[in-house]
């Protein structure tokens, strides 16, 4: 009878022992898939912050490259307009010359304040591409000047507006798409004027 009740015990025991170390096994398994859970989370979450920090960083550096080229085909449109001033033969050349140097002197003006705003260092002279056309220019006179001037405003307005109206639409900083959809009204204005005086260039 001793040895049934003896036997009964170990048992009991071994059948205890097993339960418990089922319940650590379970346990240790839930612990484990919810620290994979929580570390996948955290993962994907630091992904979408790295996604995030790389779109917003792209997308000023798109709205800087817009500023510089502003600056520089800015400064190229006043220095251009002052040369019209004594080059040109025609007046409604010299006019129009005029209008530039005041127009975009005034919208220079506004980029520069924007560009100290945002701590953005713009250029101090015309890039390669816009001092080559000023170079060109003043080697013409009269209305070989004419031509070739209202010629290079046609152009240079078309590629101008293109720029602003997509910095306006899709630039990444507010502050710039508010600068570039108030100039862009003036370039449309300058654009039909140039095409203007330019269909009349014979």
């Amino acid at each position: 009878m001793k040895k049934q009740i003896l036997q009964a015990a170990v048992i009991a025991s071994i059948a205890l022992a097993t339960a418990c170390g089922n319940n650590t096994n379970e346990n240790t398994s839930t612990m484990a898939t919810t620290d994979s859970s929580a570390m996948t989370g955290a993962n994907d979450q630091s992904m979408q912050d790295t996604s995030a920090m790389a779109g917003t960083s792209t997308d000023m550096n798109k709205d800087q490259d817009f500023m510089m080229e502003a600056a520089s085909g800015g400064m190229m449109e006043v220095e251009l307009g002052k040369i019209a001033g004594t080059n040109a033969s025609s007046s409604e050349v010299k006019m129009f010359g005029k209008q530039m140097v005041t127009d975009h002197s005034k919208a220079n003006d506004k980029l520069k304040s924007l560009a100290a705003k945002k701590n953005i260092t713009l250029p101090s002279s015309p890039n390669e591409k816009h001092q080559a056309h000023i170079n060109d220019m003043k080697e013409k006179k009269g209305a070989d000047f004419d031509k070739a001037y209202m010629s290079l405003m046609v152009d240079d307005h078309n590629e101008d507006v293109k720029k602003f109206g997509n910095e306006a639409n899709d630039g990444g900083d507010a502050d710039i798409k508010a600068f570039a959809a108030g100039v862009l009204p003036v370039l449309k204005k300058h654009q039909d004027m140039a095409k203007s005086i330019n269909g009349k260039m014979k």
